[in-house]
This record gives C-alpha cells, sequence and structure tokens, in this order.
C-alpha cells in the first residue's frame, strides 16, 4: 500500500508539471500579442478566437491594413472566453492528464476510495495505449469546444468597428476599408476648429 501511495503522490507530481508546462506554452501560444506596424499613428486592435483557426486570418488582414494604411499599428491576441468556460477546461485538462497518468501506471483509484473496480476502468487497464488515445482526444474535443468562441473582434482607438459574435460573420475587406475610413474621416472632424488666431 505504501508502494501504491508513492506512485500515487509521484504521479500526481508528473501531472502538475505536465499540466503546468502544457498550459504555459498554451498561453504563450494562444494569448500572445501579435503586433505588426510600428508606426505612432492609430491603433488597431483585434481579438479572434485562436482555437478557431482564426490566427491565419488574422495575420492577412494585418497584412493589408498595414499595406494600406501605413499610419495603423495592427496588434492581435486571442479573445478569452467569457465565464466559467476557461477555467472548466483547464480542470478538463488537469483531470484528463492525471488519468492517463494512471492508466499507464496501471493504478487501481478506486481501491484507494474503498470501492469495487468497475468493468470499464479494468478496460482502460487492459488497453491502455487505446485508453488513453481515446482519453487525450474527447477530453480536447471538450476543452476546444468550451474555449471556442467563433470571435473576430476589431476597434480601432478602442472604438468597436465590427464583431463578429454579433454579425456571425468576419467583414470583406472593402467593408472594413470603408469602415476604417469612416472613423478616420470622423476623428479628424472631432479635432477642434478653432485652432486659428483671431485678429
Amino acid at each position: 500500500m505504501s508502494n501504491n501511495m508513492f506512485y500515487l503522490n509521484a504521479m500526481l507530481l508528473v501531472c502538475t508539471l505536465l499540466f503546468t508546462l502544457t498550459h504555459i506554452n498554451a498561453d504563450s501560444d494562444e494569448g500572445s500579442i501579435s503586433k505588426i506596424g510600428t508606426s505612432v499613428g492609430h491603433t488597431m486592435n483585434i481579438y479572434y478566437c485562436y482555437s478557431c483557426g482564426y490566427k491565419k486570418v488574422f495575420e492577412d488582414y494585418a497584412g493589408i491594413i498595414q499595406q494600406k494604411y501605413p499610419e495603423i499599428s495592427v496588434i492581435g491576441a486571442n479573445y478569452d472566453p467569457p465565464g466559467f468556460n476557461m477555467y472548466l477546461s483547464r480542470i478538463i485538462g488537469f483531470g484528463k492528464m492525471l488519468v492517463i497518468m494512471c492508466i499507464l501506471s496501471g493504478v487501481n483509484i478506486f481501491a484507494w476510495l474503498n470501492k469495487p473496480q468497475p468493468a470499464w476502468w479494468s478496460w482502460c487497464l487492459e488497453n491502455k495505449l487505446y485508453a488513453c488515445m481515446m482519453m487525450f482526444f474527447l477530453a480536447n474535443m471538450i476543452e476546444g469546444q468550451l474555449i471556442s468562441s467563433g470571435a473576430f473582434e476589431i476597434s480601432l482607438n478602442n472604438i468597436p468597428l465590427w464583431s463578429k459574435i454579433e454579425t456571425g460573420r468576419i467583414p470583406q475587406p472593402s467593408e472594413l476599408f470603408q469602415i476604417i475610413d469612416n472613423t478616420l474621416q470622423f476623428s479628424k472632424m472631432d479635432l477642434p476648429k478653432n485652432l486659428f488666431v483671431q485678429s
């Protein structure tokens, strides 16, 4: 029994390390801010759904915006889903790693709970490779659904220009250019008009 406790503690330590490392890497990929353009003019923020595969779309749009408007710096970042979804996806990720470690080490977790071992857990211990693959892909699918927001939110100088969450689609480049032109024109009209000296 003491050997089992040693293995359990070792597995928990390894699992915690793996979980921490995978989420540090995921955060550095998903939560990283991409900045395109170094000019000090206007700033455009694009928050997109990384798990939806919108990073390439962001890079394409940032490129065409930089070509047409070199004075605009484009900053992109992952759009974190609202509410409890992000935390729940991390809990599922941690649970996935823990269960996979238990399967690979052949530990009967139900013995520690003083419960009879169910048939499905026996199957998992007999078919470790299939069980781990199933657990990995199933948990990843659930995690992906939880953090998938479908977002592609665009703002210029903190003024919202477009929301895919509200409209259900990404704007066409011509639409976006028209909105940017109108916003820039409006910001110029907002400047004080009595800048000249009256005699």
